[in-house]
């Protein structure tokens, strides 16, 4: 029996203090590291308005009045919903997705006064990987640019300003493509008033 306890003991000691260490000590560190070094990006990069929290730079939103730009589509839950964040999982030889992609290029262009010849921009009628991508491509910004310098009654040069202000370069200069961040965007938009 003694050889046993001779065992187990440092065997217990050593999950005792890996518990302590790995589900005590290690996470509070980063917490300590990620609040103190980046405390926004730590809390969900969250957006305010008038003092109150209005969404997150993280997450799209369905913004779907003329006066706003419109984010890509979505295929999270019933839209746009953090809880369910996933694509369609639909193949690219799909019906159901040539489908929904036909109709959402028809009404894109509808929606923005385009001809029917006029190249919709992919990320326009497809969602993203999560469904919740809040980006948009420059050029997709650009096309909604005169439906929403309309309905708000601005000049489209101050639209056409703010989009080339808040397009976002590729990550570290070389990572992925430019892009607008369409929740940011449509909040400047609203401070415009």
């Amino acid at each position: 029996m003694n050889t046993l306890v001779e065992y187990l003991r440092p065997a217990a000691v050593a999950t005792l203090a890996l518990a302590a260490i790995l589900c005590g000590v290690y996470p509070a560190a980063v917490w300590a590291v990620a609040q103190t070094a980046f405390p926004s990006q730590a809390n969900g990069s969250l957006l305010m308005k008038d003092g109150a929290v209005v969404g997150s730079a993280l997450i799209a939103q369905p913004f779907t009045k003329p006066a706003y730009f419109h984010p890509r589509p979505s295929a999270a839950g019933t839209g746009y919903d953090a809880s369910a964040s996933g694509g369609s999982n639909l193949g690219p030889i799909s019906g159901k997705l040539i489908d929904s992609v036909e109709e959402r290029v028809r009404a894109y262009r509808e929606e923005n006064g385009l001809s029917p010849g006029e190249c919709v921009p992919a990320d326009a009628v497809t969602a993203s990987g999560s469904g919740l991508d809040p980006h948009i491509s420059p050029r997709n910004a650009e096309l909604q640019c005169t439906r929403v310098a309309n309905a708000r009654g601005i000049p489209e040069e101050r639209v056409n300003a703010l989009i080339a202000e808040y397009t976002e370069g590729r990550t570290l200069g070389i990572l992925g493509e430019p892009r607008v961040n369409v929740v940011t965007l449509n909040l400047a938009l609203d401070a415009l008033r």
